[in-house]
């Protein structure tokens, strides 16, 4: 049987295009203003997810719930895609565009690991809380940089 360890990658992966992104592409043109607040949304609504996955007891009713959060999720990180469309290099497009190929299979394997499925995935909850930690601690960075220490631009 294959190590549930391999639903770590999915996170890592995310977590290094958002660190190109962010610190890349976002620091070298400015974020306007529906950027600077419709980012941290989108944490917030990742957040809920994992949240989830961290806190509420698996059963039916709670997957339904987590379900229903990823596709909110997963819709609300497209909604910056018009502004994107004239503000962002190709490279920044093509990287958006990894983001959101990985954004749906990041939710997947934390709601794995929460089902932990495959078997032993739940020895991966510490990974899963950890995640949560790094994404609080993102989305702080998210607010407080773009709207209060970063001079603004647009």
């Amino acid at each position: 049987m294959t190590s549930p360890w391999f639903l770590v990658w999915p996170f890592l992966l995310q977590g290094a295009a958002m660190v190109v992104d962010e610190f890349w592409f976002h620091r070298r043109r400015g974020l306007g203003r529906w950027e600077r607040m419709g980012h941290p949304l989108d944490t917030l609504t990742v957040l809920i997810c994992y949240g989830i996955a961290l806190f509420v007891p698996y059963s039916p009713t709670a997957l339904m719930w987590y379900a229903g959060c990823a596709m909110f999720s997963m819709l609300c990180v497209t909604k910056d895609e018009f502004v994107h469309a004239r503000a962002c290099s190709a490279g920044e497009h093509w990287l958006h565009a990894v983001l959101f190929l990985l954004h749906p299979v990041t939710l997947a394997a934390a709601a794995l690991i929460w089902m932990d499925w495959p078997a032993g995935a739940g020895a991966l909850q510490g990974f899963l809380a950890a995640t949560f930690g790094i994404v609080v601690t993102f989305g702080l960075y998210q607010l407080l940089y773009w709207n209060v220490w970063r001079p603004r631009s647009a």
